[in-house]
Formats: structure tokens, sequence, C-alpha cells
């Protein structure tokens, strides 16, 4: 059954999606985070980056969060996104991520962070000194390079790539054992410290493997996937929590390049991050929330000017097609988009960023329909995502909506 592209106030009268961002669940919205305390409490100031993706960033922000210490948030640019803010390079000439500030002291490093804050807030159940913890963060520096030496330097010679992934399975072999010890899924006898270490590049390993090598971490390794299954069941992880599409394109210029086997499994995995279907991919397995497609309708219908201003499209046309793709996600309604509009609605398909815009159930959804909508007009592809940089999602576009 087809039908014709609601207008954008009907479109948002089907959406009441809210957040309470100062005081409710882990966002990447938020500005300032009180969990019920008063402003005058605060004594902590995040420096982070403004697409919520930096993996040192995340560190520190799950510690806040766990911890529920009252903070702020400056949001930064990291180098590949655009041009770093000149106010932050004045407090830190690096302009390096993550930064705080706490009693009015700059503090760098991700790891000096936690040892700061842990001194004035307390452990997170073991700390970062802790003879428990101390082995598995240099466990997880050894996963960090075995990962780093088969993802990110091409195997010119033969056999070069076979390698690099049994070393990398070694050390994993290394962690299962280390999880195995526990009676539950953490690395120690509670959620702690140690799992926040691991989370950001792991949850980047899982990502980048799937898509470049066509190895599924937490498929592949029953241990892995409880420590999963578990860092999802607690909402400070789901709230910073990134999905494949994100990490797989913005990987290559952090990393300095991500290299593909070409082997079948791998070619599979990516045609799927790439082009959906989305749901069932092994990069979240807990239950999807009832108001996901809401939450991408809000999310769209906020920032619909800036997102109708920049795509390469005529912003008529765009603004159709973009109304037919959130008819058809609201209604399960095919809503037939004006032709030519296939490349503009992949273009938007290939620049949602989880959880910088939205979540990641409401990402999949709205990934989902433009690519449906899209098909419905033909096979072009929007302009191709930047390998060396990603200034195609520079947020100085977006600074003013």
């Amino acid at each position: 059954m087809t039908t014709k592209p609601l207008s954008w106030q009907e479109l948002e009268k089907l959406t009441d999606w809210k957040i309470n961002r100062i005081n409710g669940v882990t966002n990447s919205q938020a500005r300032l985070r009180l969990f019920g305390n008063q402003e005058s409490d605060i004594r902590v100031t995040l420096y982070r980056d403004n697409h919520a993706w930096c993996p040192y960033c995340q560190k520190v922000w799950l510690w806040l969060e766990e911890k529920q210490i009252p903070y702020r948030i400056e949001k930064v640019t990291m180098f590949c996104y655009g041009t770093k803010e000149q106010w932050y390079k004045k407090i830190v000439p690096s302009g390096m991520l993550p930064a705080i500030k706490l009693d009015g002291r700059i503090i760098t490093e991700s790891d000096d962070i936690l040892i700061a804050l842990e001194q004035v807030y307390g452990v997170l159940n073991y700390g970062m000194t802790d003879s428990l913890v101390i082995p598995l963060r240099q466990l997880e520096r050894l996963l960090f390079r075995a990962w780093c030496a088969w993802l990110c330097y091409p195997a010119r010679l033969p056999g070069a790539d076979k390698r690099n992934r049994e070393q990398f399975q070694g050390v994993v072999a290394m962690v299962e054992e280390a999880l195995a010890k526990t009676p539950g899924s953490y690395f120690l006898d509670n959620f702690s410290t140690a799992d926040v270490v691991f989370t950001p590049y792991v949850e980047r390993m899982n990502a980048s493997l799937y898509y470049y090598k066509g190895y599924s971490l937490r498929e592949e390794n029953p241990r892995l996937s409880d420590w999963f299954d578990a860092m999802e069941s607690r909402s400070t992880y789901r709230g910073t929590q990134s999905d494949f599409h994100t990490h797989a394109h913005d990987l290559p210029p952090q990393m300095g390049g991500c290299w593909e086997n070409g082997q079948p499994q791998m070619k599979i995995n990516k045609t799927q991050v790439d082009n959906g279907p989305w749901l069932g991919l092994p990069d979240v397995t807990y239950p999807e929330p009832t108001n996901s497609r809401a939450e991408a309708l809000q999310r769209i219908i906020k920032h619909r000017k800036n997102i109708i201003r920049v795509n390469p499209a005529d912003d008529q046309l765009f603004d159709e097609a973009l109304r037919c793709s959130l008819t058809q996600m609201m209604t399960e309604k095919v809503c037939q988009p004006p032709a030519g509009s296939d490349a503009a609605l992949r273009y938007l398909r290939d620049r949602i960023n989880v959880p910088r815009d939205m979540s990641i159930y409401a990402a999949k959804r709205l990934r989902q329909s433009l690519e449906d909508t899209a098909a419905l007009v033909g096979d072009n592809q929007g302009i191709a995502i930047p390998f060396k940089h990603r200034r195609d999602q520079n947020p100085v576009e977006f600074a003013h909506n």
C-alpha cells in the first residue's frame, strides 16, 4: 500500500520522544550531568569530542556516569572532523582529548584522569592502581597492539594476514582465560574500572574486525560474548555505545588506515554493514526499545534544516525524499520518493553517527528506512565516505541548531 509523504507538521505529531539530559540516562547530547545534585556541587568539567566517538573520552565518560559524579561537558572537535577550537588549544596546547578540569586544575591523558578522579571520589570497586587491575590493564594494551598489527597494516607477504590473525586470537584466548577466572561476566567479581578500561577498544575491535577481516569477536568468543551482554545491561554503557557502521568508517583516519583481507566472509560482512539489513548485526543484542523509531524521527526533526542544507542534492527534492523515508519508517507504508533522490537518501544513510545523533537501534531503523526508500528509485550511491578524514562530519555545520 502506497501513501503520500507526511508534512513536517504531521510527522511531529508522531513522536513524543524526549530524555532528561541532565538527570536522566546516559546520553551524548548532555552538557550538564547532575544525577540529582545541585550545580554548586560540580567540581569537574569533562572536555570530550563533539562526535561522542573518541575511545579515550568514552573511558572517562563511562567512569563518571557509573560513579554518578556531577560534571559539565565541553565539546571539542577532533582533528579528523574539522578545525580544533582555539579556545581549547589555549587550555590544552596539544589539542588532544580528553581532558578534565578538576577543582580548577587541567588534567590530560585518560589514565591520569581516572587516577586523579579516584583520589577525589574513590574507586569504582577496584582502582587503576589495584594489584588486580594492573595486570588487566597490561592485558588490554597487549590486545590493543595485536589488534593494530592485524588491522592497520596491509598483509603484503604471503600468509601475513593469517599470522596476524593467529597472533590476535592468541591474545584473545588470554582475555577469555581472564574472564573465566571470575564467577560473573565481568573481569573481576563485580563491574569495575577494569571493565571501563577494556570497553572502548574492545567495542572498536568488534566492529572493525567484523568489517575489515570477516572476524566476529563477539560471536566467536563465549566469555567476551557474555561480557558484551553484561555491559549492555548497563544504561551507562548503552548511552555511550556505538555501532558497526560508525566505527568502521570513523576508525581509518584515526588509526592511519584499516586494511581489508578480501576474504569471502569479510565481503559479506562489509556489504551488510554498509547496505543493510542492520538489525541482526552482532553490534548489539539487548532488546530493541519500543520508542526507537520515535527517537530517530525526533532527532531528524530537530536538525532537519541543517540536514537538508548540507546534503548535496537540491533542497526541495531531498526534503520530499526525506519525508517519504520518515513516513515509511513511522507508518510502515510504501512512500514513493521523487526521481533522482536515491543518492541523496544514501548520503544521509552513511552519515548517521552513533551515539552522537541517536542511539544504536534508532540509527538502525533510520538507516533501513532511508535505504528502503532509496531502493524505490534506484541504485545510485551518495558521495563516498572519505577514508583519510571525516570532514564530511564537520560539527561546525550543525553548531547553530
